[in-house]
C-alpha cells in the first residue's frame, strides 16, 4: 500500500505518532517539574504517559481488525537523503508491529504503576530522594524507544530503537550505581551489558551493511521482495547477512554465547528486571527474527543454526537457573532459557508460535520478577523489625536460604507467584501451557532432536519453579526477615493481580481451534506452519511438568530446609556437578580468562610503553621545545624602549642587506 493510500485510508492511523511522543512528553514534564510534582505525581505523570500509549495502541488495533488487518504505513518526518540511500521516518501499522506494541505498552503501563510502591520502599531505603524522578524519566525513554523499534518501517530506523533501549538498559541496570560489590558492583554490571551488547550490535550493523550493498535499500519491503532473486544470484551473500543478525539476537535476546549480561542485569531494580529483562526489550531479537521472515526462509542452513543455538540456550541456562540461590538469578536464567524457545520456533519456522510464547512469557514472566520484588519488599521490611527488636546482622533478602513460610506472611504475593509459577511450567491450562505446547509440535514436526533437549529443559523449568516456591514459600522461616515479613501496598499487587489473571487467560490467544493469533498474524507473516494442537504433545508435556514439580516436592517439600545454613538437599545428592551448575558452568571464568584479562594486558601494554611512553613522550617533547623556545623569546619582551628600538634598527639593517645581495 502507498504512503498517500494509508492517510486516506482512515485517520486513526495517524494516532500512530503518539505511541512515541506520548512517553516523550512525559519525560519532559518530570524533567522540567517533577520535583514539585513529588513522587506521586511524577509516577502518575510517568504512568499515564505509558498508558496513553496502550490506549493509542488499542486503536490501533481495533482500527486494523475492522480494515481486516490490513498494513498500513504513516509517514511521520523526512530523514536521510543521501546517494542512494533515501529513508523518512516510516510508522509501520500492521498486525505484528501493533501486538508488540500492546505488549510493550500494556505491560509497561503495570509496571509504572507497579514502580510507584515499590521505588518509594527503594529510594527510602537507599537515602537519595532525587532518583526517584530520573527512574521514571528512564522508564519513559526505555517505551519510547521500543516504541520506535517495533513501529519503524526499515532497518535503519529499527536499529535507533534497538540502540535506544540498549541505552536505557545501562542506564537502569546502573540505575544505583554506587552501590554493590565495593561500591561499583552495578556500575561493572551496566558496563558488562553495555559491551556484551556493542558485541551483538556489531553483527546487527554488518548485516545492514550487507543488506544495503546487495539489495540498495534498508527498507522492509523493498529488501523482501528482492530476497528471491537474491537468493538466486547471492546465496553467500543471503547466509551472511542471516548469521550476522544472528549474532545481534543473541547480543540483544541473551543467546548463547552473548547472555552472560542477563544475569548480572539483575543489579537493577525489581522493576527493570521485569520491563526491561523479562518482558519487552530481551524479545527484540526475537521480533526482528520474525519481522525478517523472508530472509530465513530463504536460506535453511541459517534457519538451522537458528534452531540450534534457541534450543541449545534453553538446556544450558536452565541447568544453571537449578542450583541458583538469589530469587532474582533463578527468574533470569529461566529468562535465557525461555528466550532459547522463542529462537528455536523461529528457526523451526513457527513464527507465530514464537510471538505467541513470547506474549504469554511477557505476561508470567513480568508477573514472577514483580512478585519477586514483592517479596524482597518484605523481606527488607523484616530485616527492619528484626533488627530493631534482636540487633541480628543482616541476611541477603534475596537469598532464597533465607526465607521460608512467606505464604502466611504474603498471601497475596503467594498466589499470584503461584500462578506465575505454574504458567511458566506449562501447566494447563494456564498461558504458558498452550504457548509452549506449540513450539514442541514445531519441533516434532521439524527436527526430534530438538524436541528431545526442549522437553528435557521443560522439565528442568517445572523442577526449578517448583524448587524457588517451596524454598521462598513453605517450610520454616529461615531468618528473622522472613519471621517479620509483611504484604506489600496495593501499588504493588494490584499489577501483580492484573498480571495474574492475563497469565492465567492468556492461552486463549490462540486457543486450539480458533488460532485467534494466527490469524491475526496472517495479515502480516506467511505462515508455513499452522498451529496445531497434538493431544499426545500436550499431554506429554504436561505429564513431564507435572512429574519434575513432583520430584522438586520429594526433594524440597517433603523434608524442608530448617534452617539458613542447612545444607540443599540437591547440592548433597549432586555434589560437584551442583557446585559446577552453581557456579554457571564457569562461563563467566571462561570469558575473565581467555578474553577479558588478555585485553587488559594488551590494553596496559598500550597504555604503559605505547601511550605513555612513545606517543606522550612525543606530544610531550613537542610541549618542551615551545616551552624552550617561548623562555628564550620572552627575554626580547623587557619592557624597555631602547631595547625595542634596537630590534627595529637590527630588522631594517637585515633587510637592507638582504636587498643588497639579492640585486
Amino acid at each position: 500500500m502507498v504512503l498517500s493510500e494509508a492517510l486516506t485510508l482512515d485517520p486513526a492511523f495517524n494516532l500512530v505518532p503518539w505511541v512515541v511522543l506520548l512517553p516523550v512528553i512525559g519525560i519532559v514534564v518530570n524533567w522540567l517539574i517533577g520535583k514539585r510534582l513529588g513522587e506521586k505525581g511524577i509516577g502518575i505523570i510517568a504512568s499515564l504517559a505509558s498508558g496513553g500509549a496502550f490506549v493509542v495502541s488499542v486503536i490501533l488495533a481495533l482500527t486494523l481488525n475492522r480494515h481486516h488487518g490490513e498494513g498500513v504505513m504513516v509517514p511521520f518526518l523526512q530523514w536521510i537523503h543521501v546517494g542512494s540511500l533515501n529513508l523518512d521516518w516510516v510508522f509501520r501499522v500492521d498486525t505484528l508491529a501493533v501486538t508488540m506494541m500492546l505488549v510493550v505498552s500494556g505491560v509497561g503501563t503495570l509496571i509504572h504503576i507497579y514502580s510507584i510502591g515499590y521505588m518509594h520502599e527503594d529510594v527510602r531505603h537507599q537515602g537519595d530522594p532525587d532518583r526517584f524522578r530520573r527512574f521514571f524519566i528512564f522508564l519513559n525513554l526505555f517505551i519510547a524507544a521500543m516504541m520506535i523499534l517495533v513501529s519503524a518501517d526499515n532497518f535503519l530506523m529499527l536499529f535507533v530503537g534497538w540502540e535506544g533501549v540498549g541505552l536505557c538498559s545501562f542506564l537502569l541496570i546502573g540505575f544505583w550505581f554506587d552501590k554493590g560489590e565495593g561500591g561499583i558492583g552495578n556500575a561493572k554490571a551496566a558496563k558488562k551489558a553495555f559491551v556484551v551488547n556493542r558485541v551483538g550490535d556489531f553483527g546487527l550493523l554488518v548485516a545492514m551493511f550487507l543488506i544495503f550493498w546487495s539489495f540498495g535499500t534498508l527498507n522492509f519491503e523493498a529488501v523482501f521482495e528482492q530476497v528471491p532473486a537474491i537468493a538466486v544470484t547471492q546465496p553467500g551473500v543471503l547466509l551472511a547477512i542471516t548469521l550476522f543478525m544472528l549474532l545481534g539476537v543473541t547480543g540483544k535476546s541473551a543467546q548463547i554465547p552473548l547472555y552472560v549480561w542477563l544475569p548480572d542485569a539483575m543489579a537493577g531494580p525489581t522493576p527493570v528486571s521485569a520491563l526491561i529483562h523479562a518482558a519487552t526489550m530481551v524479545t527484540a531479537g526475537v521480533y526482528l527474527m520474525v519481522r525478517s521472515q523472508a530472509l530465513y526462509f530463504a536460506v535453511p542452513q541459517a534457519q538451522a543454526a537458528v534452531a540450534w543455538i534457541g534450543a541449545i540456550t534453553a538446556i544450558f541456562a536452565a541447568l544453571i537457573a537449578v542450583a541458583q540461590y538469589d530469587i532474582k538469578k533463578v527468574l533470569a536464567y529461566s529468562t535465557i532459557s525461555q528466550l532459547g524457545f522463542m529462537v528455536a520456533a523461529v528457526g523451526l519456522g513457527a513464527e507465530v508460535a514464537a510471538i505467541f510464547h513470547l506474549v504469554t512469557h511477557a505476561f508470567f514472566k513480568a508477573l514472577l520478577f514483580l512478585s519477586a520484588g514483592s517479596v524482597i519488599l518484605g523481606m527488607e521490611h523484616g530485616l527492619e523489625h528484626g533488627a530493631s527488636h534482636n540487633g541480628h546482622n543482616h541476611p541477603d533478602p534475596q537469598d532464597m536460604r533465607n526465607m521460608g513460610n512467606l505464604r502466611s506472611k504474603m498471601p497475596v504475593t503467594f498466589v499470584v507467584y503461584l500462578i506465575g509459577a505454574l504458567a511458566l511450567a506449562g501447566i494447563a491450562p494456564l498461558a504458558g501451557f498452550f504457548s509452549k505446547d506449540e513450539i514442541l509440535v514445531a519441533a516434532t514436526q521439524n527436527n526430534t532432536a530438538i524436541f528431545v533437549i526442549l522437553i528435557a529443559a521443560a522439565f528442568l523449568t517445572a523442577f526449578y519453579m517448583g524448587r524457588q516456591i517451596l524454598m521462598v514459600f513453605f517450610g520454616p522461616a529461615r531468618s528473622d526477615a522472613a519471621k517479620h515479613a509483611k504484604e506489600s501496598s496495593l501499588w504493588v499487587t494490584i499489577p501483580l493481580m492484573i498480571l495474574a489473571a492475563l497469565s492465567v487467560l492468556g492461552g486463549g490467544l490462540n486457543f486450539p481451534g480458533l488460532h485467534t493469533l494466527e490469524h491475526w498474524l496472517e495479515h502480516t507473516l506467511e505462515i508455513h506452519h499452522p498451529a496445531e494442537f497434538i493431544t499426545t504433545i500436550a499431554v506429554s508435556s504436561f505429564l513431564v511438568a507435572v512429574i519434575a514439580i513432583v520430584i522438586a516436592w520429594f526433594v524440597y517439600g517433603r523434608n524442608p530446609i530448617k534452617t539458613a545454613k542447612t545444607s540443599d538437599p540437591l547440592a548433597v545428592r549432586l555434589g560437584y556437578v551442583f557446585r559446577v551448575m552453581n557456579r554457571k558452568f564457569l562461563v563467566d571464568e571462561f570469558y575473565t580468562w581467555f578474553i577479558i584479562w588478555p585485553y587488559k594486558r594488551v590494553a596496559d601494554f598500550f597504555a604503559q610503553p605505547v601511550d605513555q611512553g612513545v606517543i606522550d613522550g612525543f606530544v610531550n617533547g613537542l610541549g618542551g621545545l615551545m616551552t624552550t623556545a617561548a623562555g628564550v623569546l620572552r627575554k626580547l619582551q623587557n619592557g624597555f624602549a631602547r631595547s625595542y628600538a634596537l630590534s627595529v634598527v637590527v630588522g631594517i639593517v637585515f633587510i637592507l642587506v638582504y636587498l643588497l645581495f639579492r640585486v
